[in-house]
């Protein structure tokens, strides 16, 4: 095990040479004491940490030139850059464990991976594969898909699915488990496996076991995503503490909207007086469910953030609730696609409203992490926009490696608001988070706002004041309006440039606006 951030850096400085070598020797500081609190005092325009984007205009040189802190990736590896695919968090004495599929570099198969944090600010890579798929001829774990880990006893169980790369076999996908003393090793258990019930009449999707231990009844629950009769369910067994005896006890949840193939990567975990289960239906969203009892019934779904925040699993320690998931990418920075599998790690607070509904905050760590206040480019904190058609502008912000942006704003139309990002200094070519309060929404768009890429349900009232938080590092970003929506976005090729207010068909009035980054 070690930090692989220096070798990354090294790799970064020989592609660059004298030019990424002397923006490293700061921007490689190591990373501040989680718990800062953000000063609003006396700003500092030049932290001097600050990488320099002067030359890096290319998408793709800017995305090689990030060192990922927050939003974890692995390192590269043999010129390849990994990806993180479905996290598996545990929490354990101070230290949450992030399990993940690896996705290119050395992993071979989808083997998972693991790194490790106390703060979410700053990560610990493992180099070697918690467990790797087997390159055996016809094995049942020819490729390894998601599952978790649990305690039970003195024991750590991890169950996964197996998935064969085989035609010969029967089923294309079992779960299996591998048991471990420690939770960064484990041994495969031979002959162990869950195999789909013959009422599911299909043999192909079968997987992402989500265990649970009860240690007063000795029983393992475990939640399982399938198809059947073409609809997406979730699955439950339960077995005893020795792995034996497995009983498969049905379908807890069917999906109520339609369309979907599998309800993915689904967790179940309560919250006050009230249980809810998450997934991430297939192609689509963060979905989440209450009930109020273990495993339904469930009342109606509703998401919780757009297409590239995927596979969020559930972790929590004592205090405080997150969602870990992952930072859909594109194939290529330049792409104006953002569909390819496996991305950044990403991390949200899960919130809960008095009446039961819960939405995605910010990590306090992660936001109290950037504490130096900088100087906006707009004349003042508070910016009036009122405009038909086209949108009216006003220059606000800059697009620093890792910054994070506050205000409050308040609306009376209903045309769409928002961020606008430089691309190439062709109004065309901008990005935008918008707010559309007419369709009751919170989007990402490219080309100027005519190229819809995701977006999630942000129901507003006109007048009311909103407070909005923004954090982005490298090209990630999630985008709050507190309290009420959260959207995770990928905005590659726009460090170093500025950030604008926008508004069209509609007055708007933002305040309060501040902007901080890292020492």
């Amino acid at each position: 095990m070690k930090n692989k951030a220096a070798a990354k850096r090294l790799m970064l400085c020989l592609t660059f040479g004298f030019l990424l070598c002397g923006v490293c020797g700061t921007a490689c500081a190591e990373a501040p004491d989680a718990g800062l609190e953000q000063d609003a005092g006396d700003t500092n325009p030049e932290a001097g940490s600050d990488k320099d984007f002067s030359d890096l205009q290319t998408p793709d040189d800017q995305e090689e030139a990030y060192e990922y802190r927050s939003f974890f990736l692995p390192a590269v590896d043999v010129f390849s850059q990994p990806y993180v695919g479905d996290p598996m968090p545990y929490y354990e004495d101070g230290v949450y464990y992030m399990y993940y599929l690896k996705e290119a570099g050395d992993s071979y198969r989808h083997s998972i991976y693991l790194a490790t944090t106390t703060d979410f600010v700053t990560y610990t890579e493992y180099d070697d594969p918690i467990l790797e798929s087997s390159d055996a001829e016809d094995a049942q774990d020819g490729w390894i898909g998601t599952g978790s880990v649990v305690k039970v006893e003195d024991k750590y169980y991890l169950f996964y699915t197996g998935h064969a790369d085989s035609a010969s076999r029967e089923f294309k996908e079992k779960i299996m488990v591998a048991v471990g003393d420690s939770l960064t090793s484990f041994e495969k258990k031979e002959g162990w496996e869950i195999t789909p019930p013959d009422e599911l009449g299909q043999k192909n999707d079968f997987r992402d076991p989500q265990a649970y231990y009860d240690a007063e009844t000795g029983e393992i629950t475990l939640t399982v995503t399938a198809s059947m009769d073409g609809t997406a369910r979730i699955l439950k067994y339960t077995l005893d503490a020795n792995l034996e005896t497995p009983s498969y006890d049905g379908v807890i949840f069917t999906d109520p909207v339609g369309g979907f193939w599998n309800l993915e990567c689904s967790d179940t975990f309560r919250i006050g007086d009230t249980w809810y289960l998450t997934y991430s239906a297939q192609d689509d969203t963060l979905w989440y469910a209450s009930a109020d009892a273990p495993y339904g019934p469930y009342g109606e779904p509703v998401r919780l953030d757009g297409k590239l925040f995927y596979a969020a699993k559930h972790v929590e320690d004592g205090e405080n609730a997150y969602m870990v998931g992952w930072a859909r990418r594109s194939e290529s920075p330049s792409s104006l696609k953002v569909e390819a599998w496996a991305g950044n790690l990403v991390v949200q607070k899960l919130a809960q409203n008095e009446d039961g509904t819960l939405y995605l905050a910010p990590v306090d760590a992660v936001a109290e992490s950037h504490s130096v206040q900088r100087e906006l480019t707009a004349e003042d904190t508070q910016i009036s926009l009122e405009a038909g058609s086209p949108a009216g502008y006003a220059d606000a912000f800059t697009c620093y490696e890792s910054f994070l942006l506050t205000g409050e704003f308040q609306y009376t139309g209903d045309g769409p608001f928002g961020l606008s990002f430089d691309y190439d200094g062709n109004d065309e070519n901008s990005k935008r988070i918008s707010i559309l309060p007419a369709d009751g929404k919170v989007q990402l768009l490219f080309r100027d706002g005519k190229l819809p890429i995701t977006e999630t349900a942000a129901e507003l009232t006109p007048g009311t004041t909103y407070t909005f938080t923004y954090i982005q590092e490298g090209s990630v970003g999630t985008f709050y309006i507190d309290g009420v929506a959260a959207l995770t976005v990928r905005i590659y090729g726009a460090s170093g440039k500025g950030i604008r207010l926008f508004a069209e068909n509609n007055a708007v009035q933002f305040s309060s606006l501040q902007q901080y980054t890292r020492p």
